[in-house]
């Protein structure tokens, strides 16, 4: 099959998703019907719970979703050939991506935009609340602090130092943006017009004006330090404008990736299928944990049943959002297989770049065969090649960036909820839990264990943590159509697959790292799997209780 032909089929496949699928799902498993108010309204306090115009909450869940994440896995993926990583990015997002992002968000909406976490506890139990938490707090510090030490290292000398300004100038224009519209009434269309274009010309500026010279440490904490005034700032100010102007640079970005993709017209240099790759773990269950955020992720749900839920203005506008968004992101990760299948001069060059799993499997190797793959595509638009790349790179470090706030953000609010279950109502103030959330993130981004950061050396747990996070949310929300007596195998399956996968990944790597003598990932790991296990068994016990006694309960939270 011709790339070209790849794509069509796949752009064929998310229409007939979004047209079809999600609506059905919505309208007849969640009746999202637009006639209840949404938390943003019912609980407006000009902070948190704001209601946002659906293409600027858009750009806000998009941009919050579309870290490193789609860009990076796929590249690895797809030393198993371009064919499976290809069929899951694309059906992945259709059945269980956007289900499992959708339906956080519609359970949040019914829980008047508390976290999954909170929701499991009027569905599964009090147990399963704490169980939540203590899997979310690990999973969003671990991945804040890697992407900390990541944005670092992509602002050195070594690396993207030109992506620096246009960065800086984002946050910038992002408050400009948020004063103007919510205080000074000014039209969003004007300001989105005005603000891409200084967007764009902050992108050229980076390329031209002196790189800042600053040591990856140094920027670790300037990081921290505007993760935490991310988090504290009214959500109408930063998070809202500069994700909306970020996702603004990712859509121009994937127009031209895509169009320049179908004038050079590529062809495949990878394989399309390897089972037995130079090094690689088998490829069941491991592409379906390598490849996550472009098309299935737990930390999606945190996002959806977070800032989204508090955001929402309307339930019509729920399926756009978060199903949308998703595709949106799939459209990221399937950009990112052709960069690393089609983007490459030859066969030669391919299997030079994917000699062996331990060369391609890092950060460097990765961000760079998709920056220069998409620079590739871009310079068959008349695009200076060396221009093109530093825009592809902008994207990457952006949206790590805007993960980075947005994750913050949604730590605090669940280190809130685990304030009011302690009844520490200190650890509730909003300053308080997000010194909180920042040390946790600073924890594993600057704490060395053998001469590394925490959060590299416990990198090897992520993926798992974040696959079984999304398996234990459509646990949840499965469980809720159960009590609601709808059809819940649209939810079940999906769920059932994601669990059984990533426990068997789980186990796998449980066994490698004591093989290996890895300690201390054999006991973070250990520990991990332990609280899935128990939130499963929390979940079955649950169902095989029945439902009269359990319905009066969830019904008096989430109606």
């Amino acid at each position: 099959m011709s790339p070209v032909l790849a794509v069509v089929c796949s752009l064929v496949v998310y229409f007939l998703g979004y047209r079809f699928y999600a609506k059905h799902i919505a309208t007849n498993l969640f009746e999202l019907t637009g006639n209840v108010e949404t938390p943003a309204h019912a609980l407006e306090d000009g902070h948190d719970y704001v209601p946002c115009k659906r293409y600027v909450l858009f750009g806000h869940h998009y941009a919050s979703i579309a870290g490193l994440a789609p860009m990076l896995g796929p590249a690895i993926a797809v030393m198993w050939g371009w064919l499976p990583a290809l069929i899951w990015v694309v059906l992945g997002t259709i059945f269980i991506g956007g289900v499992h992002d959708f339906s956080a968000l519609a359970v949040s909406l019914r829980a008047k935009g508390k976290s999954i976490g909170k929701v499991a506890e009027s569905i599964i139990g009090h147990r399963a609340k704490s169980l939540f938490h203590v899997i979310i707090i690990f999973l969003i510090g671990l991945a804040m602090g890697v992407f900390v030490q990541v944005v670092s290292q992509l602002f050195s000398s070594n690396f993207y130092p030109e992506a620096v300004f246009p960065s800086l100038s984002l946050m910038v224009l992002a408050v400009g943006i948020g004063v103007l519209f919510y205080k000074k009434g000014v039209p969003l269309g004007r300001l989105t017009i005005v603000g891409f274009a200084l967007t764009l010309i902050a992108v050229y500026l980076g390329n031209v004006l002196p790189t800042p010279d600053l040591a990856a440490p140094t920027w670790s904490y300037l990081l921290l330090a505007y993760a935490f005034a991310a988090s504290v700032l009214p959500v109408w100010l930063l998070l809202q404008p500069r994700d909306f102007l970020n996702s603004l640079l990712l859509y121009l970005g994937l127009i031209g990736i895509f169009v320049g993709f179908a004038i050079l017209r590529p062809s495949f240099v990878a394989p399309a299928f390897d089972a037995n790759a130079p090094g690689a773990p088998p490829l069941y269950p491991f592409v379906f944990i390598v490849i996550a955020c472009g098309a299935v992720s737990g930390f999606h749900a945190l996002v959806s049943s977070g800032t989204t839920a508090k955001q929402l203005d309307k339930e019509q506008d729920a399926v756009f959002v978060s199903y949308g968004a998703m595709i949106g992101e799939s459209l990221l990760g399937l950009a990112a297989v052709l960069a690393c299948t089609a983007g490459f001069a030859s066969p030669a060059a391919w299997r030079d770049h994917y000699s062996s799993w331990e060369s391609a499997d890092g950060l460097a190797s990765n961000l760079n065969a998709f920056v220069t793959g998409s620079g590739t595509f871009l310079a068959s638009l008349g695009i200076d090649p060396d221009l093109g790349r530093a825009f592809v790179a902008l994207i990457a470090v952006s949206f790590a960036l805007t993960t980075l706030d947005s994750a913050t953000r949604l730590l605090r609010y669940n280190i809130e909820e685990v304030a009011e279950t302690l009844k520490v109502p200190v650890l509730a103030n909003r300053y308080v839990a997000t010194a909180f959330a920042v040390a946790v993130i600073g924890f594993f981004a600057l704490l060395q264990v053998n001469g590394r950061p925490a959060g590299i050396a416990l990198w090897a747990v992520f993926g798992t943590t974040n696959q079984v996070m999304a398996g234990l949310t459509l646990l949840t929300v499965t469980l809720y159509l159960y009590l609601r007596r709808k059809n819940y195998l649209y939810t079940a399956i999906p769920m059932v697959f994601m669990l059984v996968t990533t426990l068997i990944a789980m186990v796998s790597n449980v066994r490698t790292f004591f093989n290996q003598g890895s300690y201390l990932l054999l006991a973070v790991g250990g520990v991990v799997l332990l609280l899935a296990l128990w939130l499963v068994v929390e979940g079955v016990l649950r169902f095989t209780r029945g439902r009269e006694q359990a319905v009066a309960a969830v019904r008096e939270v989430l109606g």
